[in-house]
């Protein structure tokens, strides 16, 4: 089930319940009155959206990215003054449905009683919130152990290419004795390739920065390849290194650009790798490269192909669920761009 569901129906459920259960004692008090159920029907939505409205700060804030000592803070503030807006809505209800007795319910003592009661649903609920929160983190945290082991061997396999490595280490060959400088930097990148797949392939995200660079050290590896058959495009605006993604996503997709696309042309062709901040704050990473799919549906291939892409789809969904996107499409008659979306927060909230 949908999570926003299902906190919706634990939230209905839950404060209906509530006035159902003072509906109920007040019956057996007193006996019941239409303006008694209306009053506690209304009280029971104040707590609903005054919840509501707590949930929305902890996500809007990123109150679970916070130290505990900080969020325990925040909460029994943000709990204080729930309970005592709460009781405040008391009172304006009762001079509402004309209830209110002034000598009773506006003595300290009762009120302090009522804002005390208010206070320990409010943290009920904030208690029940956070355990979900938390116990929910933890089950896509080992979910995503448990995935990541049945998938890592095709990732690998993507990361690592060994046709890719033969190829490198061809270029700078014939590299070393035309231009034996060219060759020393060439052998730098591609051993910091190396370094960072195997450095960087058990974290779950890293800077853009980072990714960016190796992606670089790639495409001037397949450059030398490729010579003037590859020209590469880098058009990164500045917000883009404010994120983080996870470890050689960006370079898959290159790759796989480089693999289907310009290898499979006599004249080479384009690759331009553009990332630039949505209007959602997500990062929109868009590889542009020459070619054509040839089924843009389904764009997996057969044999064993299309590790990378697969892999890619997997591990968005496993760290970011819905909040991420992936899509491959022809651009006009010469392109096909892939292009990935991942948000600026890493996990998302329940």
């Amino acid at each position: 089930m949908n999570k926003i569901k299902l906190y919706w129906i634990l939230q209905i459920l839950g404060w209906s319940s509530y006035a159902l259960i003072n509906l109920f004692f007040a019956s057996l008090d007193r006996g019941l009155t239409i303006i008694q159920v209306w009053a506690f029907l209304a009280l029971a939505a104040i707590y609903l959206l005054s919840t509501h409205f707590l949930r929305y700060v902890i996500k809007k804030y990123g109150w679970f990215n916070l130290e505990f000592s900080r969020l325990l803070t925040y909460t029994l503030i943000a709990l204080t003054v729930l309970s005592l807006g709460n009781t405040l809505a008391q009172i304006i209800l009762n001079i509402i449905f004309g209830t209110l007795r002034p000598e009773e319910d506006l003595r300290p003592l009762v009120i302090a009683v009522n804002t005390f009661v208010s206070f320990l649903f409010y943290a009920l609920w904030a208690m029940l919130y956070f355990l979900f929160h938390f116990l929910d983190n933890y089950n896509q945290t080992l979910k995503y152990q448990a995935k990541i082991n049945e998938i890592q061997l095709n990732h690998l396999k993507s990361q690592l290419n060994p046709h890719f490595i033969f190829n490198a280490l061809n270029s700078v060959r014939a590299l070393v004795d035309e231009d034996p400088k060219k060759a020393k930097i060439a052998i730098t990148q591609l051993s910091n390739i190396l370094r960072f797949s195997l450095m960087m392939d058990k974290k779950r995200v890293i800077d853009f920065e980072n990714e960016l660079n190796t992606v670089k050290d790639y495409l001037n590896l397949e450059m030398i390849r490729f010579e003037e058959r590859l020209q590469v495009s880098y058009l990164i605006e500045t917000e883009a290194y404010d994120y983080k993604i996870p470890p050689m996503m960006l370079q898959t997709i290159v790759e796989n650009a480089i693999k289907h696309g310009i290898s499979n042309r006599v004249k080479g062709g384009l690759i331009e790798v553009k990332c630039f901040e949505g209007i959602s704050d997500d990062l929109v990473i868009q590889v542009k490269n020459s070619g054509q799919l040839k089924n843009a549906v389904n764009p997996k291939r057969k044999n064993g192909e299309g590790h990378g892409i697969t892999n890619t789809i997997q591990r968005l969904k496993l760290i970011y669920g819905q909040r991420a996107s992936f899509k491959i499409y022809n651009s006009g008659s010469d392109f096909v761009i892939t292009e990935i979306k991942i948000p600026k927060q890493n996990l998302t909230l329940g």
